[in-house]
């Protein structure tokens, strides 16, 4: 069995989901390859589109940010359309087919998976041509429903929730084709832990700093992880300058800035005479801060809120890029998966509660037990191979 998996550049959460499915089927032994739409749109599969498109992104999640507007308007145009018209999102994709379907044709694929709208959109497209005569299925990477997902027509849709069954059955998909199975993360690194004082001895001496405490005491010190996403969208400084005056002497706080090397050298400068607080960049150690810290303190992207909830680390979720995120933190923090203000006193003293209330962070751990699939990889990889399979004997 050959599986594509189709992403696109418009931050890393959609790849990072990608990749948990690709390594998940390499590890099987599954022939499986991920490619970025955008690039495949592009005459000899250069990537200037995809490198375009992922700069775009960036710059829109600073400063003056129309997201909120653009999302509710969006999701108005996507209801409304009511199944009678395409939106221009499917007009623009629907222009680059003809690639893709020599693409899906050349590699020998038995199945696609895309992880993002675009792909979805283009898949869709050959689909209604005649041309995809192979399984494919799509997976959502937010605890919501996306503008004009209601254009496309793919197999099956892998869906975080099963409460989401209803806003998708709403915007016209059958019930039969909707999956409750979670969103992607890399199983190893998220649903496993390492022991916590192992954790913060490694990542100490990975960020250079000393350890407040060398023993477990009553007194022991208090770590919370901030991050603000790949992209490191937010004012962080703000939020930390509130955060810090309710923090014990020897907490540490971990603020992973990301790509955003302004946001880093800001929080440098605002916070150097602060020892507690470590400004980082972009880091592959995520996982491994987690189980560092106490506290997780995030913007509701749909990776990064599930990579939290999967490792069953209190978490509060700070400022949303408008629109999607706003649902997926509204979502999470109903359902007890994490806590949600748009205050920042009380995102900050919610964080002080997880870190020091034993039955509170209880409280939110089961909470996120109860409502997160730690094995989606798997499930999806038992349905590909099921769908494959039906198909060669058809």
């Amino acid at each position: 069995m050959k599986v594509l998996i189709l992403s696109a550049n418009t931050g890393e959460g959609h790849n990072s989901s990608g990749k948990a499915i690709l390594n998940a089927m390499r590890a099987k032994g599954i022939e499986a390859e991920m490619k970025d739409i955008l690039s495949i749109s592009k005459p000899n599969g250069t990537s200037t589109n995809s490198q375009a498109v992922s700069k775009a992104y960036v710059k829109s999640t600073g400063g003056f940010n129309p997201f909120s507007k653009i999302y509710a308007f969006a999701m108005w145009v996507s209801r409304n359309l009511n199944g009678h018209k395409h939106s221009p999102i499917y007009w623009v994709n629907k222009l680059y087919w003809r690639r893709l379907w020599h693409f899906i044709e050349d590699g020998g694929y038995d199945a696609v998976i895309s992880v993002h709208l675009f792909s979805a959109e283009k898949l869709t497209a050959l689909k209604r041509e005649g041309k995809l005569h192979i399984p494919s299925v799509f997976v959502m990477t937010d605890y919501t429903i996306h503008p004009f997902l209601n254009d496309t027509e793919l197999d099956y849709y892998v869906l975080p929730h099963k409460d989401l069954f209803p806003l998708w059955i709403r915007d016209g998909f059958p019930k039969e084709k909707l999956l409750a199975y979670g969103i992607p993360v890399n199983e190893e690194l998220f649903a496993h832990h390492i022991d916590k004082d192992e954790a913060r001895k490694q990542v100490a001496q990975a960020l250079g700093f000393e350890l407040l405490d060398k023993d477990s005491t009553a007194n022991k010190s208090r770590w919370y992880l901030v991050m603000s996403g790949s992209m490191g969208f937010g004012n962080m400084s703000v939020l930390l300058k509130e955060f810090k005056e309710h923090m014990r002497p020897n907490s540490r706080v971990i603020c992973v800035c990301g790509r955003n090397e302004h946001n880093l050298e800001v929080i440098k400068h605002d916070f150097a005479d602060d020892y507690r607080i470590c400004p980082v960049g972009y880091t592959d150690k995520i996982a491994l801060m987690m189980d560092a810290c106490d506290v997780v303190m995030s913007k509701p992207g749909g990776i990064s809120t599930t990579e939290s909830i999967i490792k069953n680390i209190p978490l509060v979720h700070t400022a949303p890029i408008p629109g999607i995120e706003d649902e997926n933190a509204k979502f999470c923090h109903e359902r007890n998966m994490s806590f949600y203000s748009e205050k920042l006193e009380e995102q900050a003293g919610a964080a002080i509660r997880l870190a020091n209330d034993e039955e509170y962070r209880a409280k939110m751990i089961k909470g996120q037990k109860e409502n997160s699939h730690p094995d989606t990889c798997e499930r999806i990889i038992e349905l590909v191979e099921k769908l494959v399979k039906e198909q060669k004997k058809a």
